[in-house]
């Protein structure tokens, strides 16, 4: 890997995991708002949010281009296809 791109990498990473942090402290705090509305915590976290929701699903979405369809998955596959269209020579 060269260092642009593991620089680019770390920024990314460093991006996702501030937005999981974030996540994390939007998501407690509607919690405890909705808790001190109902008086049930239970119902407080089964509630819902829409903002939370579309945001778990950018999270999700960011996660897994970031650590299963990375470059190294990009690559291997390209591999994959390459021998596949790679035909044997008949002398």
């Amino acid at each position: 890997m060269k260092y642009n791109q593991a620089y680019e990498r770390v920024q990314q990473l460093k991006k996702f995991y501030k937005n999981l942090f974030w996540f994390g402290i939007v998501a407690a705090i509607i919690a405890i708002r909705n808790y001190y509305r109902t008086g049930d915590f239970e119902r407080s976290i089964f509630s819902g949010s829409i903002i939370l929701t579309i945001w778990g699903i950018i999270l999700i979405v960011k996660a897994v281009k970031l650590f299963i369809l990375n470059e190294e998955w990009e690559n291997r596959i390209y591999e994959d296809e390459l021998k596949k269209t790679k035909k044997p020579i008949n002398f």
